[in-house]
């Protein structure tokens, strides 16, 4: 495979599919005030997708074991292409929902796929840029996706974003012509562990969007079913070994709350501008490109710099800029428009190398027969933290009616500081266990 190709093309596609959930973040007011529904309501647009971008992105990763990649590339993107088609016609929320629950279950395809495609077919050496390049598409799609939505929201409705994702079918054959050949793999697939793996994620959400009793019940019961089911079953979706070992484990914890800082602030973000500067869509969009724009440019130097310093110190530099970011917005977020644009044009780049560096140490450590199932279940628990995070914020921002919007959102900033925090010393931990089993470890 000639990566220097097949991964340009790649990252095109990834943008459209992350593009897919920031375009819809600057148009929740309009959606909200279009459809007559509340904030937290307005969340599920948001967080519909990303748990069934995470999970279809794990089912796909773990089906890369016995099935070819071009199959589930075509399987995967003419979903996502069909069911965007579909969103061009939805005129309530229940239409727009399933819409949108139709997108995530193709999109997944192409982060699974990605990072796979990375760690099976480019060498260790230039792995690096590789997996730089790609979680640079999803950086400038978080950060490009609010101007190309904010413009397409005011001049043809939250209807026309649906337009950008059939993109993906122009897409589709160029990659089925680039992608490699393979082979299936004799390999069986443990539907009974992915039906648990679903209800997991969706009773957790459920659970915490409702605030219910009952489905914290649901949730705990059905978690205690796939521990059983981990324990007595042979080749199962998730693989047990990767449970037990103790890096991994860190590492998954750093990912989910890298996640839940990114889009807990990509959710936030617009609705500040929007009601407290009463920002239109499209300036909205104009303030958060420009962090964007510095990220995909930074991304030529960072995925070199991980290959020849390490992962573990960029790393910590990203999340130190993130942290200083959202102490920013704790403290100022209501004094000026600008306050955001200055701090994502640090928050994107930092997070978009602290993503490629925790994905790049994520590959690395583990053996190449897990590395589907790894990163699928990485990209799961990532994706899990996005979609609780804007939930959470939606519901924060809901109960705090008595508050000022300004002092409303400078709490909910405040939790995801703690939450920066917490990931820092999950990092330092990692680190020094690091040291100890190997002191020559970056």
């Amino acid at each position: 495979m000639n990566d220097k190709v097949v991964l340009p093309v790649w990252t095109v596609g990834l943008f459209i599919v992350i593009m897919n959930t920031t375009m819809f973040n600057v148009s929740i007011p309009s959606i909200i005030g279009d459809l007559h529904i509340s904030a937290d309501l307005g969340a599920w647009v948001i967080s519909s997708y990303s748990i069934g971008y995470a999970l279809s992105t794990v089912i796909y990763s773990r089906l890369t074991d016995i099935v070819p990649l071009r199959r589930l590339l075509l399987v995967g993107l003419l979903v996502l292409g069909l069911s965007s088609v579909y969103g061009i016609f939805a005129h309530s929320f229940n239409a727009l929902l399933a819409a949108r629950i139709l997108q995530s279950a193709g999109a997944g395809v192409m982060a699974g796929l990605g990072l796979v495609l990375a760690s099976r077919y480019v060498p260790m050496e230039r792995r690096g840029s590789a997996i730089a390049m790609i979680s640079a598409g999803s950086a400038m799609a978080f950060g490009l996706g609010p101007i190309v939505g904010g413009l397409i929201s005011e001049y043809f409705g939250w209807n026309g974003l649906f337009a950008i994702t059939c993109l993906v079918l122009v897409i589709l054959p160029v990659l089925l012509r680039l992608l490699p050949k393979e082979d299936p793999q004799p390999f069986r697939f443990d539907v009974l562990g992915a039906i648990l793996t679903v209800i997991n994620a969706a009773t957790v959400l459920l659970a915490v969007t409702q605030l219910s009793i009952i489905w914290i019940g649901i949730s705990v019961v059905s978690f205690l079913l796939h521990a059983w089911h981990l324990r007595r079953g042979k080749e199962t979706f998730i693989n047990p070994s990767l449970l037990r070992n103790h890096d991994f484990r860190k590492l998954i914890v750093i990912g989910f709350c890298i996640l839940v800082l990114n889009l807990g602030n990509l959710f936030l973000m617009p609705l500040v501008l929007a009601n407290l500067f009463h920002r239109s869509a499209m300036e909205i969009g104009l303030t958060i490109a420009p962090g964007a724009i510095f990220s995909a440019f930074m991304t030529r130097f960072v995925g070199r710099w991980i290959d020849k310093y390490g992962n573990l110190r960029f790393l910590l530099i990203g999340h130190i800029v993130i942290s200083v970011v959202m102490l920013l917005f704790y403290s100022i977020v209501g004094a000026s428009s600008i306050v955001v644009l200055v701090g994502y044009i640090f928050f994107s780049p930092a997070f978009s190398a602290t993503l490629s560096s925790l994905n790049n140490e994520t590959s690395r450590i583990l053996p190449k027969t897990l590395i589907g199932s790894g990163m699928g279940l990485m990209q799961l628990i990532q994706f899990c933290g996005g979609s609780i995070s804007v939930a959470v914020c939606g519901i924060l921002l809901e109960v705090q009616n008595h508050t000022s919007l300004a002092l409303s959102y400078q709490h909910v900033y405040g939790l995801l500081l703690l939450i920066g925090l917490a990931s820092i010393g999950m990092l330092l931990w990692y680190q020094g266990a690091g040291k100890r089993v190997n002191p020559a470890e970056n």
